[in-house]
């Protein structure tokens, strides 16, 4: 049998160690984090309503500390100072109200930045809380399925067969006004978006080999559904929660406008432009036109980001 050249040898054993010190100068994968971190900062449109959006955020936190007044201080407020144009001084001339005032004069710079700490955390709130109820009934009937799953989708079919809107209305004018009834209500009619997103999402998880793998090896139901299925169901469930929080602030504000959400002395973007609307044809537009156009903008960047995350977390259509 022919013996390999002395050439020969060397050279197998220099693209050997080529290949070798290849392997080993390859940088380490890429988390999935940063991946979609870095698809997004690639649109243009995403990164500006992510900062907006991020900008009203450290608003509403810092509202105490920035606003020229606490709006629901009475002893702050005065009742002379009442419906002040855009950039009007106090009486003391010590305070300029960039936003003029409203009917009671409270600060309408102050009542938005205040307001938005309340619209943002009952929408926040809500969309959290339906997302755990949603997640847990999405997984439960995607696992077991037969009986339970038939069961589970038609109670969520059932709801969302139903407006929200009349819904929500409905359960409260049963609990009446509060922050806890209106995070309940909103609460009560999310859940059923998530459950059936995620039990879509779990369907198609459930079939895979790994699942199958992992329940030969006796896992319990609730480590499987947690470790194994829930992570690989997240893409959907993110842009899911994104929008969902969209929609709770849109409907918060509804029904606040409605008089039936907040009570006044907890308002929100929703009942202060309900405060402003008597005043709107006497030309006293900055009474409801200002924290309307904070809603706006508020809503509008939050579906920004969730619109453009649906695009960063699907490879079809992140191009």
């Amino acid at each position: 049998m022919p013996q390999p050249s002395p050439n020969t040898m060397d050279m197998n054993a220099t693209a050997v160690s080529g290949t070798d010190s290849a392997t080993a100068t390859l940088p380490p994968p890429e988390s999935p984090w940063r991946l979609t971190a870095r698809r997004f900062g690639r649109r243009l449109p995403g990164v500006i309503a992510a900062a907006f959006l991020m900008l009203l955020v450290l608003l509403a936190l810092a509202a105490p500390l920035i606003a020229p007044q606490d709006p629901y201080d009475l002893a702050q407020v005065t009742i002379v100072e009442n419906e002040r144009a855009p950039g009007a001084l106090s009486d003391d001339g010590r305070t300029t109200f960039l936003l003029g005032t409203d009917g009671a004069g409270r600060d309408m710079a102050s009542a938005i930045l205040y307001g938005l700490r309340i619209s943002l955390g009952i929408g926040v709130a809500s969309a959290l809380v339906a997302l755990a109820v949603g997640t847990v009934v999405g997984l439960t009937a995607a696992y077991f399925g037969g009986k339970v799953d038939a069961v589970l989708m038609r109670i969520v079919d059932v709801q969302l067969s139903l407006p929200t809107i009349l819904v929500a209305l409905v359960l409260l004018a049963v609990l009446g006004q509060g922050v806890d009834k209106t995070l309940l209500a909103l609460v009560l009619v999310q859940w059923a978006t998530f459950a059936r997103n995620v039990r879509g999402s779990a369907m198609v998880e459930r079939n895979k080999e790994y699942i199958e793998a992992a329940m030969g090896q006796g896992l319990p139901a609730h480590r499987l559904m947690l470790r194994h299925m829930l992570p690989n169901c997240m893409a959907p469930l993110v842009v899911t929660t994104t929008n969902q929080m969209a929609n709770a602030i849109t409907l918060e504000a509804t029904m606040s406008f409605l008089g039936i959400g907040l009570p006044q002395t907890e308002p929100s973007l929703g009942l202060l432009i309900s405060n402003g609307f008597d005043y709107v044809l006497s030309h006293q537009y900055w009474i409801s036109v200002f924290p309307g156009l904070a809603l706006v903008l508020l809503v509008v960047s939050i579906s920004v980001v969730g619109d453009q995350l649906r695009v960063v977390l699907n490879p079809k259509l992140d191009t």
